[in-house]
């Protein structure tokens, strides 16, 4: 789980991809859901750390990754933002 101290840092998602945490919104819509199917929930905001496209994940699938020095690695767990 990350925390609000992780924006801007490198992370991982469920799906394995590494990238930037860019934001967390708590009462996220998606606007490309039709108005009457829209409802709010969790989101984290993901980019490539070398630029691309941006991704949403739920933020209970992200954790922060910590570099050591040969490789990267899944950080333990954090408190979680809420």
């Amino acid at each position: 789980m990350i925390t609000f101290g992780d924006i801007g840092g490198r992370v991982q998602d469920g799906a394995g991809r590494v990238g930037v945490l860019c934001d967390v919104i708590a009462d996220y819509e998606d606007p490309a859901d039709m108005p009457g199917e829209r409802r709010r929930r969790p989101m984290a905001f993901l980019r490539p750390e070398r630029g691309g496209r941006e991704w949403l994940v739920p933020p209970e699938s992200v954790v922060p990754v910590v570099r050591s020095a040969d490789r990267p690695r899944v950080a333990p767990s954090l408190p979680p933002i809420g």
